[in-house]
């Protein structure tokens, strides 16, 4: 069985210097990388921590914050931080004059630091020249606002060590400074260096170009877009490895990654998509069909039963977005196993036919008061793993074992939709979780070896209510129902209880704030969930309220967004951290839903749904072994859908249009009524 202490960690982030805590006030972090290396540029424009630190971190190894390779136990990040002594003053960056955003650089990704004293005005430039070694450069300009000519001794380091240059600038003048970190083979230090230019080698820049290029018309959705397509590869390994939440868990889980992968794929980084998910199925998955959580094996009762149909679906999307049938056929005996280990006798509910075990989608389990039972998002994930499966075996002429999969998904989804006494749905729509002889589990008590910190709310006395829960609005976004159902507008109104709960400002919680374990706060992802399902219903409204939420939070500045906001009970708990899994579900919203590119096996199915205020939407994106060239625009003149296409459009209708795949450049213009 778990062991609670699983859930619980000894880092305090009261111990040490600021720079050791996440969560600093107002702080965001720009995510660089290659593979090969892994930075953090933090930006802490309020006073606390190192206004401009510089993280640097092995992707390979896994860790807490305060490991960062650039760390100092004495003095966190200052000695990363610039000095620029002159005769007159030692300037550095101060927290109330920084500016920091996303720019394209030699067209790779960079951040941009900018920040002014009294005498100079500093514009820092932080970028990975290359994709073959663990390397990063950072360009400083620095300017001379006065009207004399000064001597500069300019400094930084790593850690004890601290390199100089010496200059004169005359009165206006400038001069421009190359640093190079690199990560030495061993991986225990950062090497620093002057050196004499900068720049991007012309496969870094290439590699970038052929990448999904995307222009939404709008700051919002152009940034958004921009800082999930340059983030989440930057924090993946070049062996596929990457922390479900950084600095937060150490850990990794199929869920998570199969999800970066599908955000990967979408994006246009097929190849790094291709390789976590063939880790996954290779390192994750046991000969049996099992899959590993949270970095461990699990007893039957506490499998996250949803892992196996997140990973065959995040395959078959990798797969109709790649034509990559090889990847099939590679992986064909653990697909198999991973279709299969969910349809064991050790979870199957005889009298309905459902999976059931204790544990739930967001991890609680025995202790936290789960009761042996159906959870709604184990059935979904079956189902649509099942189909997934279905479709790859159809791709490699697996008849039988099509035939099989797709009549044991069709079986899970009727008994959720229509079975009376055992089935997920009631007047509220979906519903979390029956217990095995059919009551609706509404509610949790925990155990007292939870050992529950006081102040979460779990710990309280009362009712722990599970419903409603945020996960119960995937089968909407992924159209495991219709969208203008009944049930689907039931379930949607019940999720809008979940919209500040205890709190102000937006955002919803992942469920219920009586049996939240931890903090009752907003979480980004399960938020992006409900926007998801939203923008299938039609409620764009919603969708927008979603991410104008987002652009509150500090983080937005970076477009780096936190597990959840509240206040995190740490220790035990972790610290928390940034959540890669939240770039993949902002990849989603924007190119699943929004511009509405859906691969299917023998044609393209392009559905878009332009959000209120959005005029026009250009998309390159790569597409199976040539590109997507898409054009659509609202058009006042139009009555109704319309669509054009160098590929042949099999079919029209005022919501979609299918079109067959060319093997080069296939372009599309869609024009949408107002």
């Amino acid at each position: 069985m778990i062991d609670v202490k699983e859930h619980f960690y000894d880092d305090d982030p009261s111990q040490g210097h600021p720079d050791v805590r996440t969560k600093l006030k107002d702080v965001s972090y720009f995510f660089l990388g290659n593979g090969l290396i892994q930075a953090a540029v933090q930006i802490a424009p309020s006073g606390e921590g190192t206004p401009v630190g510089l993280l640097i971190m092995d992707p390979e190894s896994l860790g807490k914050k305060r490991e960062a390779l650039t760390f100092d136990p004495d003095t966190g990040l200052k000695n990363t931080k610039i000095r620029i002594k002159s005769n007159s003053s030692d300037d550095s960056a101060e927290a109330e004059a920084l500016e920091a955003g996303w720019f394209k650089k030699y067209a790779i990704p960079a951040v941009k630091v900018q920040w002014k004293t009294r005498s100079f005005l500093v514009v820092e430039q932080y970028y990975c020249p290359d994709l073959s070694s663990p390397a990063l450069t950072r360009e400083v300009c620095i300017k001379n606002l006065t009207k004399n000519s000064v001597k500069v001794d300019f400094q930084t380091g790593v850690l004890k060590k601290i390199i100089k240059q010496e200059f004169s600038l005359a009165p206006e003048g400038e001069r421009r400074i190359f640093l190079r970190y690199t990560l030495e083979s061993a991986k225990k230090h950062v090497f620093l260096n002057f050196v004499s230019e900068g720049g991007a080698d012309k496969e870094a820049s290439e590699f970038w170009e052929k990448k999904a290029c995307i222009s939404f018309d709008s700051p919002i959705l152009d940034h958004y877009i921009n800082a999930s397509k340059f983030q989440l590869p930057a924090v993946i390994s070049s062996s596929g490895k990457v922390d479900g939440s950084i600095w937060q868990y150490n850990r990794e889980w199929v869920r998570d990654q199969a999800m970066m992968a599908v955000g990967l794929t979408l994006s246009g980084f097929h190849g790094l998509a291709r390789k976590m998910i063939f880790r996954l199925f290779k390192e994750f998955v046991t000969e049996e069909g099992d899959t590993i959580d949270s970095s461990e094996k699990r007893h039957p009762d506490e499998v996250e039963l949803d892992q196996n149909g997140v990973l065959l679906y995040a395959l078959v999307q990798y797969v109709l977005w790649t034509a990559d049938y090889k990847m099939i056929t590679e992986n064909w005996d653990k697909i198999v196993s991973t279709a299969e280990f969910p349809l064991k006798s050790v979870f199957n509910h005889s009298p309905s036919g459902l999976l059931a075990n204790r544990r739930e989608y967001w991890e609680r389990h025995r202790v936290h008061g789960i009761e042996k039972g159906m959870e709604i998002t184990y059935q979904l994930w079956a189902s649509i793993g099942l189909s997934s499966a279905a479709t790859l075996a159809r791709l490699v002429s697996r008849a039988s074992e099509a035939l099989r999969w797709d009549r044991e998904a069709e079986r899970i989804k009727k008994a959720v939709l229509n079975d009376t006494r055992y089935g997920l749905v009631n007047s509220r729509g979906f519903i979390k979780r029956r217990s095995i002889n059919g009551s609706v589990q509404e509610a949790v008590k925990p155990l007292l070896e939870a050992q529950l910190p006081e102040g979460a709310p779990l710990s309280s006395e009362g009712i722990h209510l599970l419903n409603p829960d945020a996960s119960v609005s995937l089968p909407i976004a992924l159209g495991f129902i219709p969208a203008d159902s009944s049930v689907a507008r039931a379930t949607m109104a019940n999720l809008e209880n979940l919209w500040n709960q205890a709190w102000e400002g937006g955002g919803y919680g992942r469920y219920h704030k009586s049996s939240e374990p931890d903090s009752p706060g907003p979480w980004p992802f399960p938020s992006l969930f409900i926007a998801r399902s939203y923008a299938e219903t039609g409620d764009l409204q919603k969708v927008w309220r979603v991410l104008k939420w987002l652009e509150t939070l500090p983080d937005a500045r970076a477009g780096s967004w936190f597990e959840f906001y509240g206040h995190r009970l740490a220790p035990p708990f972790p610290q928390v951290g940034i959540t890669p899994w939240t770039w993949a579900e902002m990849l989603i919203l924007l190119i699943h839903h929004i511009i509405g590119i859906q691969p299917e096996m023998d044609y393209l199915r392009i559905r878009p749904r332009l959000l209120p205020g959005i005029k026009r939407i250009k998309a390159i994106l790569p597409l199976r072994n040539g590109r997507l060239d898409l054009e659509i625009k609202r058009d006042p003149e139009e009555k109704s859908f319309g669509f054009c296409s160098n590929g042949t459009i099999l079919e029209c209708s005022d919501k979609e249009a299918k079109i067959s795949y060319l093997k080069n450049k296939l372009w599309v213009k869609a024009s949408l009524p107002e």
